[in-house]
């Protein structure tokens, strides 16, 4: 049971998933795949928390995949800027970001990233700003993105559906999330009325570090048997 004050929990055996239902046919193919799970709170921010912390503890002991993503998380303000948005707007979550990263690579443990990923202020800080980020790069690859938003205009869908805190994100709020910071996600859906999994790897035919569970709109952390 993840504690109420936690955002993200502890890594916990994939039978605590089913506790409450009969185990299906979906519930058996994922105890084959997966052996743990980590739970995110439930907020409407879940995603971006799930994805962050999934992707720093999948390169926590690699110092030069982790000074690469620090590279491309400082160097993002700029396409933060191009879409139009006010320096001291993003600055201040833009720095939390970059002091959380220097973190993993100052001690590399698991327990560190628990710490800061569960403090309030830094981890909602970390979610903004990745919120702040894949806005910017929507509006920045306009051309693209607007023809899969059902909003007004992009800018309008941004400021209302990706920008805001608590806002649950859409598939075309992954895609650029995964492409503005080059990181492959693989995303099985408990949703639908199949009898099986259904797996998504974004962007597609991408390598994924990071393992992400979608079930009744929620999003938490999944780990690969270790032989898989």
């Amino acid at each position: 049971m993840m504690e109420p004050s936690r955002f993200v929990s502890r890594r916990e055996a994939i039978s605590s998933l089913f506790l409450e239902q009969t185990p299906g046919a979906k519930h058996n193919d994922l105890s084959s795949q997966f052996s743990s799970v980590r739970k995110i709170r439930g907020d409407g921010n879940c995603f971006y928390r799930a994805f962050c912390f999934a992707h720093l503890e999948s390169i926590l002991q690699s110092a030069r995949v982790l000074q690469r993503f620090k590279d491309i998380i400082s160097k993002s303000g700029r396409d933060v800027s191009s879409a139009g948005f006010d320096e001291s707007s993003f600055r201040d979550h833009l720095n939390t970001f970059v002091d959380v990263v220097e973190q993993c690579q100052a001690d590399e443990q698991e327990e560190t990233l628990l710490k800061v990923f569960n403090e309030q202020t830094t981890s909602d800080s970390v979610v903004q700003y990745l919120r702040l980020l894949t806005s910017a790069y929507l509006q920045n690859n306009a051309d693209f993105f607007c023809n899969f938003v059902e909003a007004p205009n992009l800018k309008v869908y941004c400021k209302q559906e990706v920008e805001t805190m608590a806002m649950e994100c859409d598939h075309v709020d992954i895609l650029a999330l995964s492409q503005a910071l080059d990181v492959g996600i693989h995303i099985v859906s408990m949703e639908g009325d199949e009898q099986q999994l259904v797996h998504h790897i974004i962007p597609e035919g991408a390598e994924p570090s990071l393992h992400l569970l979608y079930h009744t709109a929620h999003y938490d952390i999944l780990y690969p048997h270790p032989n898989l």
